[in-house]
């Protein structure tokens, strides 16, 4: 009989008096409560912000957890999607935390995908002008990008992510078991986070993916080498002063426009992202030095995921471009624009333009 796996080493992210340690594993749930008191002694009232897909799943278990090491829980659950990534839902969350009595020696529990992690870290940072939140994320996406590096938020109904504030989470709970219960189409999108890592930071990690593609390969060893590089930039710049941060946005200023333009729903956020990928991919062979086989091979890569390619029927450039002059990467009415240098090299360039950002929309309708 095969041994297991060796335990997978947590990510510790060191922003200083900000800092916090990531673990990665399975099995993680059930020690949520005695963790959570050791990093938050003293700390004994909690909300555990959740939606309704994932709350029957593992709400109880983290409820329960929490209750056995003495802290007195509460359960704020909102409609599942990113509807709900919104002021009026910020302001229902921060009601019911009220009404259950949280003051400044309280703590927000995020249990749920990227939505769930923005909007009640979001929470967190205003309730009271400002308490701690735990990450419990239960998505690929959310393990491996949006969970770590304090961006939190939500969105108007014309641009994403724009209101918000950076508040770093006291810890992260990447439990790899949770995943098991993802849909394929939000288990897929997760993947467009982990080309984006592979495409900025590291080229070996396409194989890693291939062989995960093929039903291969040790998915927690990969979700905990996605963390370790996100936290790598967020110690770099955690926020946005350096223009470090700023190659995490590769196939984000698109993909965040396309996805808002085509109606928050329509596309997850991995499918918004992949076309954006695929887009600026395609610019960097345009306007820097990536191949036309480096290109293939991300999107290959993409598609392997069976995430889109293509912008949708009905989403007019016009309209994605209208919304991605909204975007916070625009600074004085200039993009700046994320390209590779080649698979694993990514860089900010100031040389994009309109012109060229409809050439590449053009190519990605052609999918």
């Amino acid at each position: 009989m095969p041994l297991p796996p060796p335990p997978v080493r947590p990510v510790f992210v060191n922003l200083g008096p900000r800092s916090y340690t990531v673990q990665v594993g399975r099995e993680l749930l059930a020690g949520v409560g005695t963790e959570i008191s050791k990093k938050l002694a003293g700390l004994k009232k909690a909300a555990v912000v959740t939606d309704s897909n994932v709350g029957p799943l593992y709400a109880e278990k983290v409820l329960r957890s929490l209750h056995a090491a003495g802290i007195d829980a509460t359960l704020v659950t909102v409609p599942a999607g990113e509807g709900s990534k919104s002021l009026t839902w910020l302001e229902s969350i921060c009601n019911e935390m009220a009404k259950a009595g949280l003051d400044r020696k309280s703590f927000v529990v995020a249990l749920g995908g990227g939505v769930i992690g923005d909007l009640a870290g979001f929470a967190a940072s205003v309730y009271q002008r400002g308490i701690p939140y735990v990450q419990i994320p239960t998505t690929v996406l959310s393990q491996v990008d949006s969970s770590v590096g304090g961006k939190t938020g939500v969105n108007l109904p014309d641009a994403k992510n724009m209101v918000g504030t950076f508040h770093q989470p006291s810890h992260v709970f990447a439990d790899v078991d949770t995943l098991d219960s993802l849909p394929k189409r939000e288990w897929n999108e997760g993947f467009a986070e982990i080309i984006k890592h592979a495409a900025i930071k590291d080229l070996s990690m396409f194989d890693a993916i291939e062989q995960i593609a093929a039903g291969k390969g040790d998915l927690t060893a990969l979700i905990r080498r996605n963390i370790a590089i996100k936290a790598s930039v967020v110690e770099s710049d955690e926020f946005e002063r350096t223009g470090t941060r700023a190659i995490l946005n590769f196939g984000h200023t698109l993909g965040h426009a396309i996805e808002s333009a085509a109606g928050y729903g329509t596309l997850l956020h991995g499918e918004a992202i992949s076309i954006g990928l695929s887009a600026a991919a395609w610019l960097s062979t345009m306007s820097s030095d990536l191949t036309s086989r480096e290109l293939e091979r991300l999107r290959l890569a993409l598609a392997a995921f069976h995430l889109p390619l293509k912008v949708p029927e009905g989403v007019s450039d016009e309209d994605i471009l209208r919304r991605m002059k909204m975007d916070k990467k625009f600074v004085h009415g200039e993009i700046r624009f994320v390209l590779l240098k080649k698979l694993g090299e990514a860089f900010v360039s100031n040389d994009v333009h309109e012109g060229h950002i409809k050439q590449a929309l053009e190519e990605v309708r052609k999918g």
